[in-house]
């Protein structure tokens, strides 16, 4: 029972997170505006829902074009749509199998089965994700100057803390791989527009639905916003962050935009469902990875009793 309970404490800890997430959650909607919730999805118009779509698009292929600009910069040359077969089946790991393997890991066990070095395709996507982070963290004091007012002194600075802990451990670590890059700054430059692609897409497609369902906030504002939702979301204590962003997101729009609660929720169920929607092409191209990474797995193991 020890033995099981140290191999899984982990997981366990994020699925009562995850739980723990959506009982507040729901009881932060109350009630009586659970048919709200339907009726603001009703009042969002079919071209808004495409032209979200399209921006969420967009926001996929910059993320591909980020990475695959690491990769081919690392010394890794892998076509385009390579790049963007393991992008999107990441994603798709992500977001659909969250309690059995991880994004990144898929990227890596995908790029390796094509043939390509496992230390820079390993530090390619550490600093893929340093580049995003960095992205987002540029939008962070928007969202604390609009959240000052709800930010108590005391407590809540602990969560502050909390928040941007992670990140700069994960900078520390991150560093030392980062060296291939630092010595191409172009490269650098140019992830982080893809970057900043990226959040122009997704903080307009918050927008669009938010304008839909009546209410009028800044651009600025969601932005912030959501990058103070994204950090907390990197907080392991959820699986996938499920719960946890739509829990944080729902609060920090109804607290400091001032939506309702079921319009916010709203929002935030939607986002989810088109970043699920979004990775499906990735469905495509991950049974083969999984098959090379159990073949992987045997042939270790197989090793290992040999030894």
């Amino acid at each position: 029972m020890s033995s099981w309970w140290s191999r899984n404490r982990q997981r366990v800890l994020q699925l009562g997170g995850t739980l723990l997430a959506v009982i507040l959650l729901v009881l932060l909607v109350r009630e009586d505006e659970w048919g709200e919730i339907l009726s603001a999805m009703q009042k969002i118009t079919i071209l808004d829902l495409l032209l979200v779509a399209v921006l969420f698009l967009i926001s996929r292929f910059a993320i591909v074009w980020r990475w695959h600009i690491l990769l081919q910069s690392g010394g890794v040359h892998i076509r385009f749509r390579n790049s963007a077969a393991l992008t999107f089946t990441g994603l798709f790991a992500s977001n659909f199998l969250p309690t059995t393997i991880g994004g990144d890991i898929v990227r890596l066990a995908g790029a390796m089965q094509m043939g390509f070095d496992r230390a820079v395709c390993l530090a390619s996507i550490a600093a893929d994700r340093l580049i995003g982070m960095l992205g987002m963290s540029m939008m962070v004091p928007i969202g604390l100057v609009y959240s000052w007012n709800m930010l108590q002194v005391g407590s809540a600075s602990f969560s502050v803390i909390a928040l941007i802990q992670k990140p700069v451990e994960f900078i520390k670590r991150t560093l030392s791989i980062f060296s291939i890059w630092l010595k191409k700054p172009t490269s650098l430059l140019m992830a982080l527009v893809f970057t900043w692609v990226h959040m122009l897409c997704l903080f307009g497609s918050i927008y669009v639905i938010v304008d839909d369902l009546g209410s009028h906030i800044s651009f600025w504002m969601i932005a912030g916003l959501w990058s103070l939702t994204y950090f907390i979301t990197l907080i392991p204590i959820s699986i996938n962050g499920y719960g946890l962003q739509e829990l944080s997101f729902t609060f920090l729009m109804s607290n400091v935009a001032g939506l309702a609660p079921a319009v916010s929720l709203t929002v935030a169920i939607l986002i989810r469902a088109y970043f699920m929607l979004s990775s499906l092409p990735g469905a495509f191209y991950l049974p083969s990875i999984l098959s090379a990474m159990a073949d992987q797995k045997k042939q270790s193991s197989s090793s290992d009793t040999s030894l």
